[in-house]
């Protein structure tokens, strides 16, 4: 257990009707009790609540409930005090200056979750799990972070791990016999468990886009020519006047972000200046910018119309940024004012030059009369639900469990080539340890100092 107490405010900084002041330490309780006029907390039982006033000498401080959790069932294993006040940051200051002063330390960020850790309380991808809830945005994202701090990420590869270090440890002992020339692990049971955590690796490892969706939301980038209507389609998602429209082709100079939450996920909208030549130089900057958003954007929604378009045009403008990563939705906007309604010979053209290769999406919309927009929206939904693995129930949304899981596959299927090829014993037991050990960075098993103190510096002061 940590000698020093550390407190520090667990609310949020500004007024409001409460604030919350937590202590966690071996000394606790009896810093608290020093500023606390009520009862004895010293002698009061576990989860408790205890009315009074913080006292600093003489002077009255402020009017409070306190609550008591006594080690070892608290958040952090250890004593933990909790002070309720009136919320001004005036008081609070002053409490934590008499705690201070009293003998408790300022807690760094992420500190009584890094003790929650560090005491056994929770394992690494648990403590990521508790920041990924704080900042959660919508109730995808908060689902996914629940379901991992109630240890989905863990339950998953902790039965990895077993079956992986089953075998490792025969592999070990072999090496131990070495000179008898003896196999105590089954090969053929081997690549069977080697094949199965191939399967079980690659399908986490592909969860991760679909992960990175719900945590962070998806970029989509607006494009097209100047006038082509990408405001008012922004406009017409946004149910609000957003953007500014115009007759006048390029309006929009600067690129304009919007969040929008369709069935749980974030969709992160980017209007962008229209794509054309120009000599005005504010205009080429924007130009620029919209081709940096189209390089970041996983949906790119390109809006063109047959007035101020060709096919060839699209067809140019698709090839020159396809790649692999990026679903093209091609956007046929301003129908109200086309008489071939029903079917165009301009998407003709396109459809047979650019599906399936390049896009499999062609919307007819009229963004002014709001016309289609149901579908955009339905398109993006769909486009996250097909990136889930049905058969997966954890989803994997942290960079360092993603670059993890990655290092461990390869160290998995340098153990099938070496099996494969019958390859010593001690090259086998290398690659399985580093198997091993990629799969305990991920639970906290094998870390650093460095990894650690990176991860919890980005928590709350106060978490």
């Amino acid at each position: 257990m940590n000698q020093d107490t550390i407190c520090a405010l667990a609310t949020a900084n500004g007024v409001g009707a409460l604030g919350i002041i937590r202590l966690s330490g071996e000394n606790a309780v009896k810093i608290a009790q020093k500023s606390f006029k009520g009862k004895n907390l010293e002698n009061q039982k576990s989860h408790t609540v205890h009315y009074g006033f913080i006292i600093d000498g003489d002077e009255t401080i402020d009017e409070v409930m306190v609550s008591v959790f006594l080690a070892p069932k608290t958040f952090t294993t250890e004593d933990i005090v909790e002070i309720s006040f009136h919320g001004s940051p005036h008081i609070a200051k002053k409490i934590l200056e008499i705690l201070l002063k009293n003998g408790a330390r300022m807690a760094k960020a992420g500190e009584f979750t890094m003790r929650a850790f560090m005491n056994g309380r929770i394992d690494l991808s648990q403590a990521e799990s508790i920041a990924d809830l704080i900042a959660s945005e919508n109730e995808a994202s908060r689902k996914v972070a629940l379901n991992q701090l109630k240890g989905g990420i863990t339950n998953e590869i902790s039965i990895l791990r077993n079956d992986l270090l089953n075998f490792t440890s025969l592999i070990e002992l072999e090496l131990d016999f070495g000179e008898e020339d003896v196999e105590f692990a089954d090969r053929t049971a081997m690549n069977k468990l080697l094949q199965n955590l191939r399967h079980k690796l690659s399908a986490l490892i592909e969860s991760f886009q679909y992960g990175n969706a719900l945590k962070n939301g998806v970029e989509v980038a607006i494009i097209g020519k100047p006038n082509a209507g990408k405001s008012t389609l922004l406009n017409a998602l946004l149910k609000e006047e957003r953007a500014i429209v115009s007759e006048i082709a390029g309006t929009t100079r600067d690129t304009i972000e919007e969040v929008i939450h369709l069935k749980g996920t974030a969709f992160r909208f980017v209007d962008t200046a229209g794509l054309r030549e120009t000599t005005d130089i504010i205009e080429k900057i924007g130009v620029t910018k919209a081709k940096e958003k189209i390089a970041s954007a996983k949906v790119l929604l390109y809006l063109y119309d047959e007035f101020d378009s060709t096919p060839e045009e699209v067809i140019a403008f698709v090839k020159e940024f396809h790649r692999k990563d990026l679903k093209i939705v091609l956007v046929h906007n301003k129908v109200d004012l086309t008489k071939d309604q029903i079917q165009n010979t301009f998407d003709k053209q396109l459809n047979a030059e650019l599906f399936p290769e390049y896009c499999d999406e062609l919307l007819r919309i009229s963004a002014k009369d709001q016309t289609g927009i149901e579908a955009v929206k339905t398109i993006l939904i769909d486009y996250v639900e097909n990136l889930k693995d049905q058969e997966s129930n954890v989803i994997i949304t942290n960079q360092r469990h993603y670059d993890a899981l990655q290092k461990s596959l390869q160290s998995v299927l340098q153990v099938e080539e070496a099996v494969s090829s019958g390859i010593h014993t001690e090259l086998l037991a290398y690659e399985l340890r580093n198997a091993l050990e990629h799969l305990g960075e991920i639970s906290g098993e094998f870390t650093n100092d460095e990894v650690l103190g990176n991860i919890f510096s980005k928590f709350c002061i106060g978490k």
